[in-house]
């Protein structure tokens, strides 16, 4: 059956309020066919904070259902990205939503179909008749990548989205009505997101463009759009709030738009919405250079092979159906962000809210660095090497633009969200791994003078070595992170011949142990160079109050990923080290009531649910007991990432959440996400196929493999007996088969010897 007549029959269950799963039916046809282990649902529960909707890889448009509560300051921490799925109520379907994030923004131009009496305010209470939401049923839900469908109780009505890259699609299917109505509402946004001016005016018969200015956690937002409707338009009122304004145009903080008609039972309106970060003329090129023509069916069937594309990079084989449905759902997610912030013609707005026409690069936006630089950014070097390009163009010209690498970037803005200069390592990654799409020596500069700056608390790192904890907020974790940072710049200066500066940040890489109290073994806040913070509980943790970012001593330890041999040292040589490391995840506390809800997925004192934590698993292979790592990290694969709603133990950050997964699924992690290595944890793939897009694959093939037999026996690697515990990122881009054999017990000769152990530098 064709993919064309599947999606209509899924409008059908929709309107007809049963469920249906017609996507998994067509693409079962079709072997290799990878979206149909992908289910949008894994991670709207709990706090998970995932998008759900429609989407194509990395794109610009994120279009889908945004709920009644809308995550607004202060309160609905769980609706960051507009969607929970403990939620019965839509307000409407917006074009722009964040995925994975812990504070909410976007939610642009919300459109609602409906009938009966025009209803101009979302309203906040309940289901109330002065509103113009509406309940829905999970059950007539229908959603994979590229499409959602959901059926409007208030007003009978059937809702299908699909979208192209810069373009969202409508079709509705309306009840006979003499009432019908299509609502545009550009006051409403998601989180912080707050209107400050809004524009719409009738353009000709079938058309309308305008745009929506916001502050919020992007205090600058400037988006323009362009609406196209499948039928002329017969009636269109418009407000500025419930004010209504004569005339084509309307502008204000709060202009909505109202289009009403008379409807048939079965009636369909199909809409098409382009949008565009520089004007309402390039956001109706968008329209007419992606999606020219009516043909909805095609355009989400399009949506669903960009989609299966980007999953088979990464092929894996199992007899757990389970396995294979978190597997391409997380790697799903890790194709969210970062999103498109250009036109079809290449044209873009800057960080200084000045248009570039013509760029030669992708520019990207939505970089969650604090999370993704640990996993989600090292897994794109191996699979979307041209992404990589684009990524760090994007931020060298962020750099120009701004006078520093981005912090964390939103549509254009800095908000200089999460402590440290994390766009430091993914840079140096990128370098040391061979990319050379971009301006080398302008990324080293870029790199240096962003270290060098005197805000957020790197004056104190230049004249102290650490960060007084009575100046600042998260002193401990700036620190550590900026320790990373500046080991990061470190490499790349040694690469480049700068051995001056190799010397300078190399010493700054070390100042951790300006934090680390040998009478504690914890690093803790340290006032001056002869008094700590006091009192101190390793246990607790205060959010935004105190030393550490989302976490506690306990925690922050461990993150000194880029010297793991000096932490070893610190904690008193490897039976220390191993001793502490065994009493995190044994070990048990009270945090308080001023906790961080980041912190989940507690092992002990390990948190899975927040990206800190995401290495410490492995550390263990560096003192030569890789067993140990094997199983803590199955326990996580096994109990932490689930095919539920709530099937992420914590805020999924972007795609770093699922980036662990899929890399530690193979039976791999960069602990150290600059140097190059891999370290090996517990595969559970009989078989992975890594497209490597120079050319060449790297098979992974797991003997014996099975819910016992977590622990690695040997390595083979093109035949020959493999070693080491760790992976070379060169030696895998170079393709060939890895072979490895699994066992109930721990191996005592794999990974013991120290010449086999990973480090922090590979020569």
């Amino acid at each position: 059956m064709k993919k064309v007549s599947i999606l209509a029959l899924a409008l059908l269950a929709a309107a007809c309020g049963k469920h249906s799963k017609p996507h998994s039916s067509a693409a079962k046809a079709k072997p290799g066919h990878f979206t149909q282990y992908v289910d949008p649902r894994i991670g709207t529960g709990f706090h998970g904070h995932v998008f759900l909707g429609a989407n194509v890889p990395f794109g610009a448009i994120q279009i889908g259902p945004t709920q009644a509560n809308p995550g607004k300051l202060g309160d609905g921490w769980d609706w960051c990205s507009g969607y929970h799925v403990s939620d019965s109520l839509i307000a409407g379907f917006s074009h722009t939503h964040l995925s994975g994030t812990g504070i909410g923004d976007l939610g642009d131009v919300l459109m609602i179909p409906t009938t009966g009496k025009v209803r101009l305010e979302r309203s906040v209470a309940g289901n109330s008749p002065s509103g113009y939401m509406s309940r829905f049923s999970h059950d007539d839900e229908v959603v994979y990548p590229g499409y959602y469908a959901v059926k409007l109780q208030r007003y009978d009505i059937g809702v299908e989205l699909t979208a192209s890259e810069r373009v969202g699609m409508h079709r509705y299917t309306f009840p006979k009505s003499d009432e019908s109505h299509i609502l545009i509402d550009l006051k409403e946004g998601i989180g912080w997101d707050r209107a400050t001016d809004t524009y719409l005016e009738q353009k000709d018969a079938t058309t309308l463009t305008g745009y929506r200015y916001s502050t919020g956690w992007a205090k600058d937002q400037r988006l323009f759009f362009a609406i196209v409707f499948s039928k002329p338009i017969e009636k269109l009122d418009l407000y500025n709030a419930t004010t209504a304004i004569s005339g084509k145009s309307a502008k204000g903080n709060q202009v909505k738009g109202v289009l009403s008609f008379a409807t048939k039972q079965g009636d369909q309106v199909l809409v098409k919405v382009g949008i565009s970060p520089v004007s309402e003329a390039n956001a109706l090129a968008n329209i007419k250079a992606e999606v020219p023509g009516w043909d909805f069916d095609q355009v989400a069937k399009n949506a669903d092979e960009s989609w299966n594309k980007e999953l088979s990079k990464i092929q894996v084989q199992t007899k757990d159906q389970d396995r294979l449905k978190v597997f391409y759902t997380a790697l799903y997610h890790t194709m969210i962000a970062p999103s498109t912030f250009n036109d079809h013609n290449g044209d873009y707005r800057g960080a200084d809210q000045k248009v570039y026409p013509n760029a030669k690069f992708k520019n990207l936006t939505t970089f969650s660095l604090w999370d993704t630089y640990r996993a989600a950014n090292p897994l794109l070097t191996i699979t979307q090497g041209q992404r990589v390009n684009d990524i760090v163009n994007t931020m060298l010209h962020i750099y120009q633009q701004q006078g520093k690498l981005p912090i964390w970037h939103l549509v254009g803005n800095e908000t200089n969200t999460m402590p440290g200069n994390s766009s430091l390592p993914i840079i140096s990654d990128a370098i040391l791994k061979g990319f050379n799409g971009f301006d080398v020596n302008l990324a080293f500069e870029a790199m240096k003078k962003s270290a060098m700056l005197d805000e957020r608390g790197l004056n104190y790192i230049k004249a102290k070595g650490y960060i007084p904890a009575d100046t600042q907020t998260e002193s401990v974790a700036k620190n550590m992170e900026y320790s990373i940072d500046d080991w990061a710049v470190a490499q790349v200066a040694k690469r480049l011949g700068k051995m001056e500066d190799y010397a300078y940040f190399s010493k700054r890489a070390k100042n951790y142990r300006n934090n680390f109290d040998a009478s504690t073994r914890f690093m803790r806040g340290r006032v001056s160079d002869t008094e700590w913070r006091t009192p101190f509980n390793p246990f607790v943790s205060r959010h935004e109050k105190d030393d550490f970012a989302e976490g506690n001593a306990w925690q922050y330890t461990w993150l000194v990923p880029q010297d793991v041999e000096g932490l070893i040292e610190l904690l008193g040589g490897e039976k220390g080290f191993t001793q502490k490391l065994d009493s995190l995840f044994i070990i048990k506390g009270d945090m308080g009531a001023e906790a961080s809800n980041d912190i989940s997925g507690l092992i002990g004192q390990y948190a899975h649910g927040n990206e800190p934590s995401h290495h410490v698993t492995y550390l263990y292979t560096y003192v030569g007991q890789p067993w140990k790592t094997a199983e803590k990290v199955r326990y996580i694969l096994d109990h932490m990432y689930t095919t539920k709603p709530d099937g992420i133990i914590g805020n999924e950050d972007v795609g770093q959440m699922s980036a662990w997964y899929i890399l530690s699924s193979m039976g791999f992690y960069p602990v150290n996400p600059a140097n190059g290595a891999y370290v090996f944890g517990s595969p559970v793939f009989d078989k992975v196929a890594l497209q490597l897009g120079n050319g060449k694959t790297f098979h992974l093939k797991t003997v014996n493999n099975g819910p016992e037999n977590k622990y690695i026996q040997s390595i083979k690697l093109n035949g020959k007996p493999y070693t080491r515990s760790y992976l070379l990122h060169q030696d895998l881009m170079n393709g060939g088969e890895m072979e490895i054999l699994m066992g109930k017990e721990p191996s005592k000769t794999f990974g013991v010897n120290p010449a086999d152990r990973p480090r922090s530098i590979h020569d």
